[in-house]
């Protein structure tokens, strides 16, 4: 069993394809195959389910990437463990909610970037348990959660706590009171979101009852609010962001409590030098929020 072959299979099972992993690879597909093949008789299981030109992942395959996964992941470590002198370099697999990818990360990305150019990120979003099973999984190096979440496999970091605004459009007149969305269309994230969480938790207490349309897409939600069909309430990062474009205006309530962030990794990861200059990144850059 080889390093090569490893992650071979694991780029097979992530693309559900031997020609795209070839590609991504840059070596011939029956060089994969015929890796793969033998990795299969070492094992003594099947690790895919061929079907058509396509591959299907085994029950075995799910289990074995499992291991794949933490193996190559300690052979990065092992790499970075061995110049301890050098700059932060190498892959850094970043997650974070939409939210805080839409309105507090890109200037924060960009900086990391030209700080250490070394550093290869790969970002990626997704709601908040997605996001933390990935970084349990060593699917991804680290996460910004908007949920506190005690697992045993995660450290955790406070970053800032994001007060919420309430958005509509202009037209909409004045919202002073929970008891002015009675009746009007809201859009939010769906069940799950810690923003919505706030919002109904804010509206059951005010004793206001309305539907909330569930919407993945803040583009859409913008869209949505902008053209007067509803409200909704976003993280003020995200408003301070888009307020500029037209069409929304923000309103602030004092018993809107603000939502934690929080920058997550895996305990058991060991050093990684371009994750740990991230999150002191973070803390510099959001100290005053």
């Amino acid at each position: 069993m080889e390093l090569s072959q490893l992650t071979m299979f694991k780029t097979v099972a992530e693309q559900g394809s031997i020609v795209r992993a070839s590609e991504l690879l840059h070596c011939v597909p029956s060089n994969i195959t015929n890796r793969i093949k033998l990795l299969e008789s070492e094992l003594g299981v099947s690790l895919f389910i061929r079907k058509g030109r396509g591959l299907i992942i085994s029950p075995s395959g799910v289990l074995f990437l499992t291991y794949t996964n933490k193996i190559l992941s300690l052979c990065q470590e092992a790499r970075r463990a061995l110049e301890p002198s050098s700059m932060p370099s190498g892959i850094l697999s970043i997650g974070a909610i939409e939210s805080c990818a839409t309105g507090r990360l890109p200037k924060l990305l960009s900086k990391f970037h030209q700080n250490y150019p070394s550093v290869q990120m790969q970002f990626s979003t997704g709601p908040w348990p997605q996001l933390l099973s990935d970084v349990v999984a060593h699917k991804l190096d680290c996460a910004v959660i908007a949920a506190d979440n005690e697992h045993p496999d995660i450290s955790r970091l406070e970053i800032y706590k994001e007060e919420l605004v309430l958005i509509a459009s202009p037209d909409m007149g004045d919202i002073k009171k929970p008891q002015d969305l009675s009746g009007r269309n809201i859009f939010m994230w769906p069940e799950g979101c810690p923003y919505r969480k706030s919002l109904e938790g804010w509206l059951d207490e005010h004793r206001v009852a309305t539907v909330i349309t569930s919407i993945a897409s803040y583009g859409t939600i913008l869209g949505c609010v902008s053209s007067g069909a509803g409200v909704s309430l976003v993280p003020k990062g995200f408003f301070e962001q888009f307020k500029s474009v037209g069409g929304i205006c923000g309103h602030t309530f004092d018993d809107l409590a603000p939502i934690q962030n929080y920058f997550v990794w895996n305990k058991h990861a060991g050093l990684h030098r371009a994750k740990d200059k991230f999150a002191e990144l973070l803390e510099d850059e959001f100290k005053d929020i």
